[in-house]
């Protein structure tokens, strides 16, 4: 993350896929947008009709239920919106339209590596105009049983503090650390994919989720194993995944953030809630034009215990 001037695309990028929960074809389109517009999600409209378009805010969200929704007064307008956030957020692009032909972006792999690689392609350019951020200046906490989320001032950045604990031999309890900068970004979380249980999977189907769920856009686990052929991308690839919800969840600020967001348990409600919480109180935070630069570099850090046996989370597995 960097001082000095906005940026956004310097060429369209299309990509298509299906959406995790819908199971119907979605085609994205990233291009770029102006100075100040922040990142724009535009539906398209259909035979003719005028499409609607809605800011990524906190308060264009509509549901955070196995992921995050934007809409506007007439409803929702985009699911699963979190991963390409995620990528952009991720990136340091600080401008850009998402168009969507459809109610739910495409899941791609179950990982956010294939907007980045779009975004790569289409290429990141300087704008006119000086970059603003977010700096946390008091903590700010959720709670919720033994789940909770917070924001904390942080000198040197944003920086994400994951834990998860589910009660699944290959879970258990797993954290992750990163000062998120793009090249941290690519390596360590953009490859992370969503993740379902196989015994949630009838449930989820009943209540109208995970249609389009696959091996090759999910990570699936058994009572006793990952049935993906391919295996894990990283040995503590459940958490990163959460870290990276995470990124495109605070993504909604409207603006990167200076500070430290600390998830225990969490999920898109949790990431919601504390967003929310921040806005509300405008003496948590202020907007600059400057951040401090790092003291020294601080390599991700990640811890899993896999134990059978634990208590399950209040704020459960996403889908997202």
């Amino acid at each position: 993350m960097k001082a000095g001037r906005q940026t956004t695309l310097r060429r369209p990028i299309t990509v298509k896929g299906i959406g995790v929960h819908s199971g119907a074809p979605s085609t994205l389109t990233l291009s770029s947008g102006e100075a100040g517009s922040g990142i724009v999600f535009v539906r398209c409209g259909a035979n003719g009709e005028p499409g609607r378009e809605v800011r990524a805010d906190f308060r264009a969200v509509k549901a955070t239920d196995f992921a995050t929704v934007l809409g506007d007064a007439n409803g929702a307008l985009c699911s699963t919106a979190e991963h390409v956030l995620a990528a952009l957020a991720g990136l340091g692009v600080d401008n850009a339209v998402i168009e969507i032909d459809g109610p739910e972006a495409p899941i791609m792999d179950g990982s956010a590596a294939p907007f980045v690689a779009a975004i790569e392609e289409a290429g990141v350019v300087a704008l006119p105009a000086p970059r603003q951020f977010i700096q946390i200046l008091k903590p700010i906490r959720v709670a919720k049983d033994d789940c909770f989320g917070e924001l904390r001032p942080y000198s040197r950045g944003f920086r994400v503090e994951v834990e998860i604990e589910f009660a699944h031999p290959l879970i258990g309890r797993q954290t992750f650390d990163l000062d998120v900068s793009p090249e941290a970004f690519r390596r360590e979380l953009a490859r992370a994919r969503t993740f379902g249980f196989l015994r949630d999977v009838s449930t989820m189907w009943n209540a109208g989720y995970a249609i389009g769920a696959s091996f090759e856009n999910t990570l699936v686990v058994s009572d006793t194993k990952v049935l993906n052929p391919d295996g894990l991308r990283y040995p503590d690839e459940f958490v990163r995944h959460k870290a990276l919800d995470a990124i495109g969840d605070l993504a909604l600020a409207g603006a990167p953030l200076i500070g430290i967001y600390r998830s225990v348990r969490g999920g898109h409600k949790l990431n919601y809630a504390v967003l929310s919480a921040l806005m509300a109180d405008r003496s948590a935070w202020k907007v600059v034009e400057s951040v401090p630069q790092p003291a020294a570099h601080r390599p991700s850090r990640g811890h899993a215990e896999l134990t059978a046996g634990l208590a399950a989370p209040a704020f459960a597995p996403d889908l997202s």
